[in-house]
C-alpha cells in the first residue's frame, strides 16, 4: 500500500498541475501522500483525498477542486474516481489486490518489513526493575512495550540493543542492607529468595515510621557500599543475583531477552568523568550542600546531581550510561520505556546532556506509558500492595488448560501451548490501547477469552495453519479475487508494511495489536463467507492462497507484541 499511495500522489500532483495549470506552492509528493486517508466505509472508496488544504493556494472551493482533478486523474490501480463534498473518493482495482498475494507469498516473512534502518543502531532501555524486589504487573509494561519496540524497530531494518537497566544501585540498597543485617538470616533468604528479600523490605519502612533514625542507618550504609565496604559489597552481590535468577525465570516464560544487563553499578567509576565535566562547563551549582544544574531557565526545576553526602542519585547515573551507549553503540536513537510519572526526570537530565554539549542530545527518546493500578489503589512495593507476574501467569495458564481440556483434549504439547496463550492474554491486555493510558487492572479482564484478545488472535492463527495443513502441497497459477470478504482482506493485508512503520515513528506496539484483530476480523469473515476446502478444484486453490498470506503477517505480526504462535491450540 504504500508504493500504491505514492503512486497516488504523484498521479494527484499531476492532475491538480493539469487542472489548474500550477505548480508553484504545492504540497510536494510526500506531503500529498500523507494526506492520503482511509473512508469509513466501503461505499466512500479504498482511499480519500481531501481537497480542503488545496483551497487556500488555488482560491477554489474544495468541491470544485475535487471536480476538477476527478476529470483529470488516472493512476494504475486505481479504478473508479468519485468527487463528493469536498473529497475525491479512490477505488482501488481488484486486479491490484489479486497481484497483492503473490507478493506476500514471494517475500513470505519479509513482507511489510522496511529498510530506512539498515547500517542504524537503536538501544532500547526497558523492563529494568529494581532488585530485591518482586516482579509485579507494575514492570510489566515496561517489559513488554519495550521489546515489543524492539521487534518493530529491527522490522524496520535497524540493529537494535535491549538494555537490561537493573536498578541495582541507590538510597534502597541501603535500606535492604540495613533490614538484612538487623533482622535477616542466610538460610532463610536462600530459601525464600526474593520474596524473603520483601518482606525484610517492608518489614524496614515499617519499622521507620515509628523510628526515623533507621533512615539515617540505611544512609550510612549505603554510603558504605558506595565507599567500596566488603562486607556490604558481598551482601548487595548477593542480593543481585537472587534477584536477576528471579527475573530470568519470568524473561524466559514472556520470551522477552535484552542484549545487555548493565545496570546502575556498572557505571559507578563513570559518573566522576561527568561530574567533572558539569563542574569545569560551570554547570553544576551547590544549593544546601547539595549539587545541582539549575534549570529554572527551561522552566524545571533543579536536577540534581550529588546529595549532600556526595552520593549519585538517578540523573547522575542516566547521564553516565547514555555518554557509555553513544560511545559504544553510536545509536542513530536512545529509547528509554519508562512510567509517565518520569517524565520530569528525562526532561531534566535529557536537558542537562544538551546543556553538557553532548551532540546526541536530540537522539534522546523517553516513551512514557501510563501507571497501573488494582482496583484503583496505586501499586506499592512497600505495602505488599502488588498483584506478581508469576502468580498472575500461573492463573492464566491455569484457566487456559481448563477449556484446553474440555475442548480439545488429545491436544499435543497442551502444557506449552496453555502457556503461550496464558502469558499471551496477559501481554495482549496490556498492549492493545495507547501505552499511555492508565490501566486498573482487573484479573477477570485480563484473563478474559472473548472478544479483542490475544488468546482470539492466536487461535485465527492456528486456523490458518488447520486450513493449510489440511490441504497439503497445492499449486495456485491463477489468483483472482471474486467476493467482497476476499478484497477486504486483502485490503488489509495491503496496509502490514505501512502500519509497521507507522507503529515505530509512533513507538506504539498498540497500532500493531489492532492491526492483528483488523487481520483476524477480515480473515474470519473470508473463511465464514468463502467455501475453501469444500470449494470445486479452480476455487479452491484460488482461496488456499488467499490463507497463506494472513498466515505468513500473523506469524511475522504476533511476535512483534510478544505473542508466540502455536499452530495448534
Amino acid at each position: 500500500m504504500i508504493k500504491l499511495k505514492q503512486n497516488v500522489a504523484k498521479s494527484l500532483l499531476d492532475a491538480i498541475s493539469k487542472a489548474f495549470g500550477i505548480s508553484e506552492g504545492l504540497p510536494d509528493e510526500v506531503q500529498i501522500s500523507m494526506m492520503l486517508e482511509y473512508p469509513p466505509d466501503d461505499s466512500m472508496g479504498d482511499l480519500a483525498f481531501p481537497c480542503f488544504k488545496l483551497s487556500k493556494v488555488l482560491r477554489k472551493g474544495p468541491p470544485m477542486i475535487a471536480s476538477a482533478i476527478k476529470d483529470v486523474f488516472a493512476c494504475d490501480g486505481i479504478e473508479k474516481v468519485e468527487s463528493i463534498n469536498g473529497y475525491l473518493n479512490l477505488f482501488i482495482s481488484n486486479n491490484y489486490y489479486s497481484k497483492l498475494v503473490p507478493e506476500i507469498l514471494a517475500k513470505g516473512s519479509n513482507y511489510g518489513k522496511g529498510e530506512e534502518g539498515k547500517g542504524k543502531t537503536v538501544v532500547l532501555d526497558y523492563s529494568s526493575p529494581n532488585i530485591c524486589k518482586p516482579f509485579h504487573i507494575g514492570h510489566l509494561a515496561s517489559t513488554v512495550i519495550g521489546y515489543s519496540l524492539k521487534k518493530i524497530y529491527e522490522f524496520q531494518g535497524y540493529d537494535t540493543v535491549g538494555v537490561n537497566h537493573l536498578g541495582d544501585w541507590g538510597t534502597q540498597f541501603g535500606k535492604q542492607i540495613a533490614a538484612y543485617k538487623m533482622w535477616g538470616d542466610k538460610a532463610t533468604v536462600e530459601a525464600g529468595g526474593v520474596d524473603e528479600l520483601v518482606k525484610l523490605y517492608v518489614r524496614f519502612h515499617a519499622e521507620a515510621e515509628e523510628n526515623s533514625e533507621l533512615d539515617n542507618v540505611a544512609r550510612a550504609e549505603f554510603n558504605k557500599l558506595e565507599n567500596g565496604d566488603e562486607e556490604n559489597l558481598a551482601l548487595w552481590k548477593w542480593f543481585v543475583d537472587i534477584s536477576v535468577a528471579d527475573c530470568n525465570k519470568l524473561y524466559k516464560k514472556l520470551g522477552v531477552t535484552f542484549d545487555s544487563y548493565n545496570g546502575e553499578s556498572f557505571y559507578t567509576d563513570k559518573m566522576p568523568e561527568q561530574v567533572e565535566a558539569l563542574k569545569k562547563s560551570g554547570l553544576l551549582k551547590i544549593d544546601k550542600g547539595a549539587s545541582i544544574v539549575d534549570l529554572s531557565e527551561y522552566n524545571m526545576p533543579p536536577c540534581l546531581i550529588l546529595k549532600s553526602d556526595g552520593s549519585t542519585l538517578y540523573p547522575t547515573r542516566d547521564i553516565a550510561a547514555a555518554v557509555y551507549r553513544d560511545r559504544t553503540y553510536h545509536f542513530a536513537k536512545c529509547i528509554y520505556v519508562t512510567a509517565a510519572a518520569q517524565c520530569l526526570h528525562f526532561a531534566q537530565w535529557f536537558k542537562v546532556v544538551e546543556l553538557m554539549g553532548y551532540d546526541f542530545y536530540d537522539k534522546l527518546v523517553h516513551v512514557p506509558y501510563g501507571m497501573v493500578s488494582i482496583d484503583g489503589a496505586k501499586l506499592s512495593t512497600r505495602t505488599g500492595n502488588v498483584i506478581l507476574i508469576r502468580d498472575l501467569i500461573n492463573a492464566a495458564v491455569e484457566k487456559v488448560s481448563a477449556v484446553m481440556e474440555e475442548k480439545n483434549p488429545d491436544l499435543e504439547n497442551k502444557a506449552e501451548t496453555a502457556e503461550a496463550v496464558g502469558v499471551g492474554a496477559i501481554i495482549f491486555h496490556y498492549l492493545l490501547n495507547s501505552k499511555i493510558k492508565d490501566i486498573d487492572f482487573v484479573m477477570d479482564d485480563a484473563l478474559s477469552f472473548e472478544g479483542n484478545t490475544g488468546p482470539y488472535a492466536q487461535y485465527s492463527y492456528a486456523r490458518t495453519c488447520s486450513i493449510l495443513d489440511k490441504a497439503g502441497d497445492f499449486v495456485c497459477d491463477n489468483f483472482e479475487i471474486s467476493d467482497n470478504s476476499e478484497k477486504e482482506l486483502s485490503k488489509t493485508l495491503s496496509r502490514f508494511g505501512e502500519v509497521a512503520k507507522y507503529a515505530a515513528d509512533e513507538y506504539e506496539p498498540s497500532i500493531i495489536s489492532r492491526y492483528i484483530l483488523d487481520v483476524c476480523v477480515a480473515f474470519n469473515r473470508f473463511y465464514h463467507d468463502c467455501p475453501i476446502l469444500t470449494a470445486e478444484e479452480a476455487v479452491q486453490k484460488s482461496r488456499l492462497a488467499l490463507v497463506k498470506p494472513p498466515n505468513i503477517v500473523l506469524a511475522t505480526a504476533l511476535p512483534h507484541i510478544c505473542l508466540k504462535t502455536p499452530r495448534k491450540i
